[in-house]
C-alpha cells in the first residue's frame, strides 16, 4: 500500500476521540468536518458540523488513509475500502462505496500532482452501520466541477458516477490546511435504481 491507516470502532455506548478535517498527516487520522457550505448539498450531512462526541456518535465507525499522489493511490484505496466495508459488515454497500473512493482519490491525486509540490491524498470512511460517508482532502483549493463530456470522450464522467451511487456529494474548502474536502454518502439505497 502506499500511505498509512488507521481504523477506529468506537462502541455505539461510548462518545470516541472527536474529528477534524483538513486535519491531516498527523498520524490521528482526524476526519473532515463538513459545513453547511457544500456547492452539491441541499442538505446537511447530520451530525458532522461537531468536532467532539457528538460527531463520534453520529460516525461510530472510522477508518483513515493517507496516499501518495501517484498511480496506484486509486486501485490501493479501492481495495482498501472493500476491505473496510467487510469489516464493517456493510457488504451490501461495497460496490457503491469502491466506486465512490476509486473516482473521488482519482480525481484528487490529478489534483495533487498539478500543484507545484504534489502533497499527499488522504481518506477518510466514516459509518453509522447504515450509510458510509466518504471524503476525500487534496491540496488543490480548486472545486471539482461536473461537466458534460461529449460522448467519445475518454475522461471526465467520474463525478457522475459518484453522483448516481450517492445520495448526496459535495466538497468544501480546508482554509486551515488548505486544498479543500470532496465528499459523498453511500447508503443502503444509493445508485439503486427507482423501482418501476
Amino acid at each position: 500500500m502506499t500511505g498509512t491507516t488507521i481504523t477506529t470502532a468506537a462502541p455505539r455506548s461510548h462518545a470516541g476521540a472527536g474529528a477534524t478535517p483538513g486535519a491531516r498527516s498527523t498520524g490521528t487520522g482526524a476526519a473532515p468536518v463538513l459545513t453547511g457550505n457544500s456547492s452539491q448539498s441541499k442538505a446537511r450531512v447530520s451530525g458532522t458540523v461537531d468536532q467532539g462526541s457528538d460527531m463520534a456518535r453520529q460516525w461510530p465507525m472510522r477508518d483513515f488513509l493517507e496516499l501518495g499522489a501517484l498511480a496506484g493511490a486509486a486501485p490501493s484505496a479501492r481495495l482498501h475500502a472493500r476491505q473496510i466495508m467487510w469489516e464493517w459488515q456493510l457488504t451490501p454497500l461495497t460496490e457503491a462505496v469502491e466506486q465512490v473512493v476509486a473516482e473521488l482519490v482519482t480525481n484528487s491525486v490529478a489534483a495533487a500532482r498539478a500543484m507545484p509540490l504534489p502533497q499527499p491524498v488522504c481518506l477518510w470512511l466514516l459509518s453509522d452501520a447504515s450509510n458510509v460517508l466518504v471524503l476525500v482532502w487534496d491540496a488543490s483549493p480548486q472545486p471539482p466541477a461536473l461537466t458534460e463530456p461529449d460522448e467519445y470522450a475518454e475522461r471526465g464522467r467520474g463525478l457522475h458516477l459518484v453522483q448516481a451511487l450517492s445520495e448526496r456529494w459535495g466538497s468544501y474548502p480546508t482554509p486551515q490546511t488548505g486544498g479543500k474536502v470532496v465528499w459523498a454518502l453511500c447508503g443502503m439505497n444509493s445508485g439503486q435504481p427507482a423501482a418501476p
